[in-house]
């Protein structure tokens, strides 16, 4: 799309006199999706993006710029807009291009963009026709597949020249039961960098059973009580607390500002010492993983908190300037219109020595959150309140009645403080995360954990 020497030319330009940085990031994604409702195809098309974005640097100030025309005199005029732009500093000089080193999914055998939409659909339906037939109180259905494709290039003035291209592929199959004027859904929403062949290993049957289950159970179940007790969190998706409420706060986005609770905790105890938590990019296959991030920095597995002690961050290029740090390869966009940021990959709290089922029998009394919804967190208190789609009351050490309505609220540092039990049944769930460089890919893990005292907002 661009020649080396063009893209020099660009950076050449965006480096001016003033900047001691400048980087082009290039990206081209093609995607493709269907949806059903009811089993009747309500939405299918096809779109292809491509872009490039313009970044200078002078100490901690930060110009970026973007556009989809790569006309190579334009985007030059462009990159010295932008290095004027950048507040005075004493520059510095371009460093040799690298040879372009470029990376794919190794392990992607099938690709979607192999199979048509009516592949797509075919299988939706499966499940769907399933669930459409299993109770009468399941009133709705709904089901997609989403698949892209993203080639991504980063030139820096350091001589960074990396490419990557990768796939990902999100299934969402989702059912509403309604009793009287009460609704409730049930749904899974996997994601995955393995292709095709995930969709023809899934249990789509099961799945669709499980969601309507879980919507039949919470539509017919009274609420949840309010007061403080003891919480069990199921794995996979219950580790969203975990996320929001304290990996946000572990990002230089906040930390290199101090405006997170967790600011100058390094090598201080944070956490129970049951409690490790790593942000891990290289999963295999893992809806959130990536050989390098939009920086084109090598992707880690970075351990945040080891034993109940804090023991990294996630860092960015600005956030390594704020903080004295070297960036951990943490940096992402949602595309090549947003300037890139510290973002968290695949992050969860670590399996420990817990079997699940001794968490649950060692609790007396409290609330099994078996599935978490969504929830907001202020990342520099940590306060957060989290919806618990799924629960469960516990009583005498067993799993008793569903309750519906249940919310967990509290404040992200006294939590991780609060977990007094970690099991060995770790799992991962997909999502896609907001900030400031907009959505991206991440799975949230954790294995079942109890936190010894929390707060329960329900109705009863």
């Amino acid at each position: 799309m661009l020649s080396d020497n063009n893209i020099s030319l660009i950076l050449e330009a965006a480096l001016g006199k003033k900047a001691d940085f400048a980087e082009v990031f290039i990206e081209d994604t093609k995607r493709s999706s269907v949806n059903l409702l009811n089993n009747k195809v309500i939405k299918a098309g096809s779109s292809i993006e491509r872009g490039i974005g313009i970044r200078v640097m002078s100490g901690v100030n930060s110009v970026y710029v973007f556009s989809n025309d790569f006309d190579v005199d334009a985007l030059i005029k462009l990159a010295s807009e932008a290095s004027l732009a950048v507040n005075a500093g004493e520059g510095a000089k371009m460093e040799l291009m690298d040879k372009l080193k470029y990376y794919n999914q190794a392990y992607l055998t099938t690709s979607s963009f192999s199979k048509t939409k009516k592949d797509y659909v075919d299988f939706l339906r499966k499940g769907l026709d399933h669930a459409s037939n299993f109770d009468p109180m399941i009133t709705q259905t709904t089901g997609s597949i989403a698949v892209g494709e993203r080639k991504i290039r980063v030139v820096n003035t350091r001589g960074v020249n990396i490419g990557e291209t990768s796939e990902r592929l999100r299934l969402t199959l989702s059912v509403v039961a309604t009793n009287g004027d009460e609704k409730q859904t049930g749904s899974v929403s996997p994601g995955t960098r393995l292709g095709y062949s995930f969709i023809e290993n899934y249990p789509i049957i099961d799945k669709a059973t499980e969601c309507c289950e879980s919507a039949i159970r919470m539509a017919t179940c009274g609420y949840a009580p309010s007061g403080k007790m003891p919480v069990v969190i199921g794995n996979g998706f219950g580790g969203v607390i975990f996320h929001e409420a304290c990996g946000h706060a572990l990002e230089a986005t906040s930390v290199g500002i101090k405006a997170s609770c967790f600011t100058d905790k390094l090598g201080k105890q944070i956490a129970n010492t049951v409690v490790s938590a790593k942000d891990n990019a290289r999963l295999e296959g893992e809806w959130g993983s990536y050989n390098y991030d939009d920086e084109g920095n090598e992707s880690s597995d970075l351990q945040l908190i080891k034993d109940g002690i804090c023991v990294g961050y996630l860092v960015d290029e600005l956030g390594s300037r704020r903080m004295g740090m070297k960036p951990t390869g943490c940096s992402r966009r949602q595309d090549y219109t947003y300037a890139p940021t510290s973002r968290m990959s695949n992050t969860y709290i670590e399996n420990g020595e817990d079997n699940p089922k001794d968490i649950i029998s060692d609790t007396e009394y409290g609330l099994y959150a078996a599935k978490m919804g969504g929830g907001s967190v202020d990342t520099a208190t940590g306060e957060f309140n989290f919806a618990v789609t799924e629960g469960y009351m516990i009583r005498n050490g067993q799993i008793a009645e569903p309750v519906r309505g249940a919310t967990l609220i509290g404040k992200g540092g006294e939590v991780l403080m609060n977990i007094d039990r970690v099991g060995n049944d770790l799992m991962h769930s997909a999502g896609v995360c907001g900030s400031l460089s907009g959505g991206v890919p991440v799975n949230v893990g954790q294995p079942t954990i109890r936190v010894s005292s929390m707060i329960v907002g329900g109705r009863d």
